[in-house]
């Protein structure tokens, strides 16, 4: 996926202006910038849920990102394993993903009854189930601690292999735990 020159407005209110990266194989890019500056417009972007004012999107033919959004968006009726099944596309067994993500006791819970940090490990485990590339992340350890941010991250580099991963955050060292490569600042 190439983003080229992208720019988008909100009414008369530049957000991005002459965005471009690259996410291809083995690449890790993270978008930092404080509160309202476009990295969940730049998201939305990709995503096609919103069109640039000008710029291009190219994506790979086949190409479906797995998204962790910046909200869980866990169906409250459907326990942990059943969210993370709902977006299994084979490959990975969302039990064993759960398991990696630390939640092998939570399983048959619903998402009322885990903690913030256990249901956003259980989004993350959703989009690593879906296997889709490349991977976005926006906001992905909000919730967590210091020391499960860290293993979550050598968990999600492992699931990653060598597929594009980009990070939407505040905190430098998300991006150094997630190795990003390069570093976009808006």
């Amino acid at each position: 996926m190439e983003i080229k020159n992208v720019s988008f407005s909100y009414g008369d209110e530049p957000v991005l202006d002459n965005v471009s990266l690259s996410l291809t194989n083995g690449r890790r890019v993270a978008v930092m910038g404080e509160s309202g500056r476009g990295k969940t417009t730049l998201l939305r972007l990709i995503l096609g849920f919103i069109e640039p004012d000008s710029g291009e999107i190219v994506r790979e033919d086949g190409e479906k990102p797995a998204v962790v959004f910046q909200e869980d968006r866990l169906l409250p009726w459907f326990t942990a394993l059943k969210n993370v099944e709902a977006a299994s596309e084979g490959g990975c067994s969302p039990a064993a993903i759960l398991s990696d993500m630390e939640l092998s006791d939570s399983m048959d819970k619903l998402p009322k009854e885990l903690s913030g940090g256990m249901q956003r490990r259980v989004a993350i485990a959703r989009a690593l189930a879906f296997g889709g590339s490349p991977l976005l992340l926006d906001e992905p350890f909000k919730g967590l601690d210091p020391e499960m941010r860290e293993r979550i991250a050598e968990r999600i580099l492992g699931y990653a292999g060598d597929g594009p991963i980009l990070l939407i955050t505040h905190d430098e060292r998300e991006a150094e735990l997630l190795k990003c490569d390069e570093i976009i600042r808006l």
